[in-house]
């Protein structure tokens, strides 16, 4: 991997971090504009909680070596779900959703042959 690559990478994980702690702890401390959106899909109160905890949970896999990769699979999962809420009832919010969607696509493909689970 050259420099160009490795630094590219090391601040796609960097800027994802800070993204996805943020928006994990919103959810986690309850935030109402940010549950709104589970309650809008009719998702049970518990549903913010969890997705916020397991925002907070990718974040720091990101920087786990072998973890780095499944964490970003998950963290793209949840971006898809965001993705689709926004599409439908919050289109100004969809290219951030999409950008932390691409950046988590990136993190996987950068890191997908130090995995644990991808790397056989």
């Amino acid at each position: 991997m050259t420099k160009f690559k490795k630094y590219g990478l090391w601040a796609v994980i960097a800027i994802s971090t800070i993204a996805f702690i943020a928006a994990g702890t919103a959810k986690l401390m309850g935030v109402e504009m940010v549950h709104k959106s589970f309650a809008v899909l009719g998702l049970p109160v518990f549903t913010g909680y969890l997705v916020g905890g397991c925002e907070i949970a990718g974040a720091i896999g990101l920087f786990i070596k072998k973890l780095s990769a499944l964490a970003a699979a998950g963290l793209a999962l949840i971006m898809i779900g965001a993705m689709y809420y926004h599409l439908k009832f919050d289109p100004q919010g969809f290219m951030p959703a999409a950008l932390l969607f691409t950046f988590s696509v990136i993190i996987f493909l950068g890191r997908k042959n130090d995995s644990l689970l991808f790397n056989k």
